[in-house]
């Protein structure tokens, strides 16, 4: 007789709480994939924006962050459609699934390699941030005893060793990158350094404070600028715009979370562009308001480059938000580009 397909599973599990592929269920919504983008895009980069339009100035600065907004729009909805294999209709889990899927030979190889490098990367990257914020938070106290004009400076390297350290603590937990709070945690902290910066910002334009702005960005012989430094400055400032739209990395696995119904890339499409536009507005206020704060010398960093020293208390827990954000982040990295290639939880008859 010829074996059937049923959906009565073994072992007396109900199917209620798997999907038809056998994994748990999926409870995501157009409202909660799009706290996940705004989480994901919403980093310490947000606090390089200032610098940046510094760079670019005030009319390639906001077109700068418009374009960039687009091309991440653009690019996410193709990506959104790479969800489902396009001959059978089965789910990618992971981005090199989408990938084997849609394009297939040597062309996933060369995906892993690049997703592998850009993890290296971020992860190197979240490293640096978080040890300079640990050491910003040393400083801001020196200058609130010693002043403002003393150098205080500080080391990075043992807050890497301390960083480095803490994530191999992590790593041992069982599926610590899973835990939901993580998110949750992740958006407190990351609007809350944001806010935080933006307010001071807000509040040294207040005050009356109108250092030089130009419209065309900071001009070769200002501050001795040379032509080679603009030329390298303006990039750099490109790059830090498109650095804080990325998470295309992990896309697929927000959009993994999404339930079947509306159809997965029509979901994500309207998340993907909730979610951008929300953080291009928080940007433009960054970018802008900080500019006008601070001008030509707007620091690399608001809040470990400091722009501000006072209140130091509140300076000091914006950056303690950086550091546990960032110690959370680095663990919510995809752990494996081949998670879900693993059988299934529900066997059927």
């Amino acid at each position: 007789m010829e074996k059937t397909t049923s959906l009565r599973p073994q072992n007396g599990i109900s199917t209620d709480k798997f999907d038809d592929d056998g994994h748990p269920k999926r409870t995501g919504t157009v409202m909660t994939v799009s706290a996940h983008i705004i989480t994901a895009v919403i980093g310490s980069g947000v606090l390089s924006l200032a610098w940046a339009i510094a760079q670019l100035g005030w009319i390639a600065g906001p077109i700068a962050l418009i374009l960039f907004s687009i091309i991440t729009g653009f690019t996410s909805h193709l990506l959104a459609d790479c969800y489902r294999d396009p001959v059978t209709g089965t789910r990618n889990y992971t981005y090199m699934d989408a990938v084997r899927s849609n394009l297939g030979g040597i062309k996933v190889k060369l995906c892993g390699v690049a997703q592998y490098a850009n993890l290296v990367g971020v992860t190197i990257g979240y490293t640096i941030t978080t040890a300079i914020s640990m050491a910003a938070i040393k400083r801001s106290n020196c200058f609130h005893k010693q002043g403002h004009k003393v150098g205080c400076h500080t080391s990075n390297n043992i807050f890497m060793i301390i960083f480095g350290v803490k994530q191999i603590i992590l790593s041992q937990i069982p599926n610590f990158h899973d835990l939901s709070i993580l998110s949750i945690v992740a958006a407190i902290m990351s609007f809350t350094y944001s806010a935080i910066g933006l307010g001071l910002a807000i509040a040294k334009v207040a005050e009356g404070h109108h250092p030089k702005t130009y419209l065309t960005g900071i001009p070769i012989g200002e501050d001795g600028m040379t032509n080679s430094q603009k030329i390298w400055h303006t990039f750099q400032a490109l790059g830090n715009i498109a650095f804080a739209y990325a998470f295309s990395n992990v896309l697929i696995e927000m959009q993994n979370t999404l339930k079947s119904t509306p159809p997965e890339n029509v979901a994500m499409k309207k998340a993907t562009l909730i979610g951008i536009s929300v953080s291009t507005m928080f940007y433009m206020s960054c970018g802008l308001v900080g500019y006008a704060a601070f001008g030509n010398h707007a620091p690399g960093n608001f809040l470990t480059g400091f722009g501000f020293y006072e209140p130091f208390w509140l300076v000091d827990i914006a950056n303690v938000c950086i550091v546990v954000h960032l110690v959370g982040a680095y663990q919510a990295q995809p752990n494996s580009f081949d998670y879900y290639r693993d059988e299934p939880n529900l066997n059927y008859e």
